[in-house]
Order: structure tokens, then sequence, then C-alpha cells
């Protein structure tokens, strides 16, 4: 191997390669996946002078530990967190020179649940049907990172962004997630649909990359059975049988067979993607199709 190689010395809870994801393969079962915080993830690609589709790494809670083989430049963002360079502070949401051999840290999240680091050149692992993401559903791409691992990365192709601070939205106190009633809302009560628009609900710690699940008031059937398995999107609320809801994240399943009752407005997902356990949720309908 080269040395454009990063080594992961602590891989931490959950850490993943995600970028843009793969779309468009529904189709024949293949969930999306990329990046759950899609804007932190280009955020840091722009920082390190990276495209927009380079792959990064997403970590959890409590962050990883990296050593590069040579000097690179890196860049942290999402949720926000202590970054060091051996064991020295450095700059979170800008860009970090780090020289050959040394360690990256980041440090467990000071709010929300994923930081992104970008690495000049990107993670260049072998891609998958046209990308290099992790789905933790299909098994798809490379497996989630543990202590050792080696990744290639590939040659910078920008020089990187020249900054002091870069604005970037906070992890969210409150969830609000503005929502377009259906396909399926003919499913439920009136009042389950009241109640959907107007009760307050809470995260999860269930939650993961494949959906964010809920706590709170059940919501109410009109209707006896199943529905025969149809298309799932990202951003679908489906109500399984315990009445909970659940968004639909980016390693949703392709098709399932609870009824969808509304679908989250695309721009407000990546705020359900730093949504810590307990925090607020509430679904604002924005359009109603009765």
């Amino acid at each position: 191997m080269t040395d454009r190689a990063l080594a992961v010395v602590r891989a931490g809870a959950l850490t993943t390669v995600q970028d843009q994801g793969r779309p468009g393969h529904a189709h024949l079962g293949v969930p999306r996946s990329g990046a759950l915080d899609a804007p932190a993830a280009t955020l840091v690609n722009r920082l390190v002078g990276n495209p927009t589709e380079a792959a990064v790494l997403e970590t959890t809670l409590n962050g990883c530990s990296v050593r590069p083989r040579s000097t690179v430049t890196m860049a942290v963002a999402g949720a926000p967190c202590p970054v060091t360079v051996d064991g020295r502070p450095a700059p979170w949401g800008a860009p970090v020179r780090v020289p050959g051999g040394a360690l990256l840290d980041i440090g467990a999240a000071r709010s929300g649940v994923r930081s992104y680091l970008a690495v000049s050149g990107g993670v260049a692992v072998e891609p998958v049907l046209g990308s290099r993401s992790t789905d933790l559903l299909s098994g798809l791409g490379p497996p989630p990172l543990t202590d050792g691992t080696v990744l290639p990365l590939g040659r910078p192709s920008g020089a990187h962004a020249r900054v002091d601070v870069v604005p970037h939205p906070a992890p969210p106190s409150e969830l609000v997630l503005r929502v377009t009633l259906g396909p399926r809302e003919d499913w439920f009560t009136d009042a389950a649909l009241g109640i959907l628009t107007t009760r307050p609900y809470a995260v999860s710690s269930a939650s993961n990359r494949i959906g964010l699940r809920t706590e709170g008031p059940a919501l109410e059937r009109s209707r006896a059975g199943e529905l025969p398995s149809e298309g799932m999107v990202l951003g679908a609320v489906q109500v399984p049988p315990d009445g909970r809801p659940v968004v639909f994240l980016a390693d949703h399943p392709t098709t399932g067979g609870y009824p969808v009752i509304a679908v989250v407005h695309p721009a407000d997902l990546p705020g359900a993607a730093q949504a810590t356990p307990g925090t607020p949720v509430r679904f604002v309908a924005v359009r109603h199709r009765r």
C-alpha cells in the first residue's frame, strides 16, 4: 500500500465510510445509503478541497482516531466535538494540516450524534454500484470500521479552503419535521392524524441509520390487516403495529408492508441525523391530501 493511506487507531461506537450514496437502485432492492447529514459531509469536503462526491468518515457519538501515513489536510464538522492532533487542540469546522504519522482524534460529540471527517483526496475504497458508502441494511460497501483498518486515500484535486469559521446549523433542541400526509393516511383515524401533527414525540434510543424511531402516543388505525409490500422512499413515516411513527433514513428498506402515514420534507432530514435520544419531535403537516 502507498503512503496515501489512513490507519484507524480507534474506530469508536460506529464509524462508516459515506458519500452521496447510491440512489436509483431501489428496483434492485438496494437502498440509497450515503451520509445521513449530507450538508455536513459536503462542508468537510469543501474545507479540504475535495469534490462534493468524495467519500468521508461518519462517526457516531464518541468519534474515532486516525493516523495518516503522509501529510494530509483534514476537517471535522457535523456534531460539535473536541478535535486534537497528537494531543494538542485543533479547530473544529476548519481545515487542519496533519503530518504523516500524527494522530488525529475526534472526541465525543458535545451535542448531536454524527461527526464527519474529510481527508484531502477522499477515502478511496472500492466503489459498489457507483458509491463507496457503507450500507448497514444490505451490507453493500465497506464494513463498519474496526481498530487497525487501513483505508486508501485518493490524490488531492484542489486547494483547501481559507476560512476562519464556517456557518453550520447546531444539532436540534427540538426536531421539527414538515410532512406531507399520505400515501396511506386513510388507514388511520381522524384522531390519529390529529395526534400525529399536534402531540409531542421524542427520539427513541433505538434509532439508527435505517430509521429514526419515536416514543409517544400510538396512532390508531381505521383499517385492520396489512398492506402488500410496496415501495418505500427516504423520509417515509411508517407506522408499525405498536403505533409509534418511524422516519426512514438513508439505509431504509426499499419495500415495506406497514402503512406510510406521511413523508418528511427532504430538507428536514439532516436534523434527524443529529437528534439525540430524548430530543422532542414535532410533525408539522404542510399539505393534507384529504
